[in-house]
């Protein structure tokens, strides 16, 4: 009798396990969706030299007045940040919305070839190639972007490349909202 008690150990604990990783998904969670520490917090101090030649860098001040306005962390190596790139140039037509680029650990040579090549949406262009301004802004990972509200609080984060049901679905209407 002991030795079938014991063999529905493993059995219960899977069970245990499988109900723990399944309770979110069965809640609606999307597990797409990190939460940031910094929603409704002012910007983190920084200020970062010129990635690009042509193009100013930019400190906390820029993206703090005249908002709202986006701050996107991407990266010439990052496979994922070219699938939202034509979409950041169409927002920052259709919303005429200042967008600022943070190139993220990576050599300013190979973010102006990739700009070069793909489009630049952004009104500068800062390099973080230590990544201490992502660490201050809690950057998981590139692609990254970031709703500055009027008042220079981060009002939004979008953790993933933004897409087009995104963009529809969230950032116009934050947008629309936070231009009241």
């Amino acid at each position: 009798m002991k030795k079938n008690r014991t063999a529905f150990i493993p059995l219960a604990i899977f069970a245990l396990l499988l109900a723990l990783f399944a309770l979110p998904l069965a809640k609606g969670s999307d597990p797409s969706v990190v939460p940031s520490a910094m929603i409704g917090k002012p910007v983190p101090a920084f200020a970062l030299a010129p990635a690009l030649e042509n193009l100013p860098g930019f400190t906390d001040k820029d993206v703090r007045k005249g908002g709202p306005v986006l701050v996107n962390f991407f990266a010439s190596w990052c496979l994922t940040c070219g699938a939202e790139h034509k979409l950041l140039s169409r927002i920052a037509r259709e919303e005429n919305i200042a967008i600022y680029g943070v190139d993220y650990k990576d050599k300013k040579e190979a973010a102006a070839a990739w700009l070069g090549r793909h489009g630049n949406p952004y009104k500068a262009v800062g390099a973080d190639a230590d990544g201490r301004t992502g660490i201050d802004w809690g950057v998981y990972g590139v692609p990254e972007t970031y709703v500055i509200a009027r008042d220079g609080t981060i009002a939004h984060r979008f953790a993933t490349p933004l897409t087009e049901e995104d963009y529809e679905n969230i950032l116009k209407p934050l947008l629309a909202e936070l231009r009241k």
